[in-house]
């Protein structure tokens, strides 16, 4: 079974930086698209950003373009998510996703086999 544990939210004041983490478990990721998800009080889930974990090719929102960063650590199975400049409007429930043989240009919220609990980012003005 795929767990996928998030970590590093938190409290942060505008222009500040934080990083999440994505701890994956249960299969061998090579054939998966990775990603984070965000979703903030009254609106929809939304992609944020995209990794194929074998090639390492990356996407991202246009929202967030020049200011996240998306990477992965194959030997710790591990996504993570290095965001600067953050905004008031970053403020929202970080979710990390695994879609089985999917692609970073076609990855929707429709399309996630797993997900993880996510956790709290929270950019005060």
């Amino acid at each position: 079974q795929v767990q996928l544990v998030e970590s590093g939210g938190g409290l942060v004041q505008a222009g500040g930086s934080l990083r999440l983490s994505c701890a994956a478990a249960g299969r061998t990721f090579s054939r998966y698209a990775m990603g984070w998800f965000r979703q903030a009080p009254g609106k929809e889930r939304e992609f944020v950003a995209g990794i194929n974990w074998s090639s390492g090719s990356t996407r991202y929102a246009d929202s967030v373009k020049g200011r996240f960063t998306i990477s992965r650590d194959n030997g710790k199975n591990t996504v993570f998510l290095q965001m600067n400049s953050l905004k008031p409007e970053d403020t929202a429930v970080y979710y990390c996703a695994a879609d089985y043989l999917g692609t970073i240009m076609s990855m929707n919220v429709d399309g996630i086999n797993y997900w993880g609990k996510g956790t709290l980012v929270t950019v005060s003005s």
